[in-house]
């Protein structure tokens, strides 16, 4: 074989892999083949969730999105960050506190993800037994508590409504456990309370309360208004009577529940995804789907707008 020829053969390798390398790089970023979407635990809210928007991306998208398990909130900011997942859910809250650096992120601004919409109320409700004696916040001193995995968005709530009510995790026996392991701990006795940051119903609290009575324990206008005012990303919820089989509402607090995207996705795909969740919200199956709508999705967002949510909300003359 000639030199030449072996030179034009080793050209057109070096250009084929430098064209494969194109695809599979940073238009592959972009546009992704298939599409992670990063929920909760299994307990939750956000993973039953995330399987139903999952679908119904793929459904209008054409590109296979799957949901998958984690531990929530603030490792779904850290997973997608790190290009390990497109999509994800995050609360409201966790998205400002990674954006500035706060808290369980501090020293390590996260930049890189964008909202594509808020979706629905995430009530802190502090779970206990209905004959467990504990009816305030204040009596969960020096109880075994479950408060959320450390760096969690129901870590950061639980601290934060302990703060106002005079009181500290050193105050209470800190048990860090997830959603499902909260519920069994406290069917067991061997926790007394739990934290839980999710819509209602919780299929985890749902699933203790037709077994055993249960108790949300309530939190006052007076301290909800002190939480407020120091943490504006909060608002006054209430748990309605019949939700877990309870006799009358609880009033309690709330942050609202966020889809956020990786800003290096295109605009289109981006414009694409969020069209395909708030045009389909009817083929939404779970509770929480009657609360999501165009109409409420930029309410408490917090952060920057992808471009493509931003286009499509333009476009509906919301933005």
């Amino acid at each position: 074989m000639s030199k030449n020829r072996k030179w034009m053969l080793a050209g057109t390798a070096v250009l084929a892999l430098s064209l494969l390398a194109a695809c599979g790089g940073a238009n592959n970023d972009a546009n992704p083949r298939q599409l992670s979407l990063v929920t909760g635990g299994t307990g939750g809210t956000y993973y039953p969730l995330g399987g139903q928007i999952a679908e119904i991306i793929k459904d209008a998208t054409g590109i296979e999105t799957t949901a998958q398990v984690s531990n929530a909130s603030a490792e779904n900011m850290q997973t997608m960050n790190d290009g390990e997942a497109d999509i994800g859910f995050t609360q409201t809250d966790i998205a400002s506190y990674a954006k500035e650096g706060k808290l369980m992120f501090e020293g390590s601004v996260i930049d890189t993800v964008q909202a594509i919409g808020t979706l629905y109320p995430e009530t802190i409700q502090i779970v206990t037994l209905a004959d467990s004696g504990i009816e305030t916040v204040e009596d969960l001193k020096g109880k075994r508590v479950s408060v959320g995995a450390p760096g969690s968005g129901t870590f950061a709530n639980a601290e934060q409504i302990l703060e106002v009510h005079g009181l500290t995790l050193n105050d209470i026996n800190a048990q860090h456990l997830a959603f499902d392991e909260s519920v069994e701990g406290i069917q067991d006795g061997n926790i007394a309370a739990a934290f839980i940051t999710a819509g209602t119903p919780t299929g985890s609290v749902e699933s203790l309360s037709a077994i055993k009575g249960v108790n949300i324990i309530g939190i006052t206008d007076e301290k909800s208004d002190a939480l407020i005012e120091k943490y504006p990303y909060y608002a006054k919820d209430v748990i309605k009577a019949g939700t877990y089989k309870l006799e009358a509402d609880v009033t309690t607090v709330a942050v609202q529940a966020m889809l956020v995207a990786r800003s290096n996705l295109s605009e289109s795909l981006v414009y694409d995804i969020t069209k395909a969740l708030f045009e389909n919200t009817d083929k939404i199956t779970h509770a929480k789907g009657a609360f999501i709508t165009a109409e409420s999705a930029l309410d408490g967002v917090g952060i920057e707008l992808h471009p493509g949510a931003a286009k499509y909300f333009k476009e509906k003359g919301l933005e």
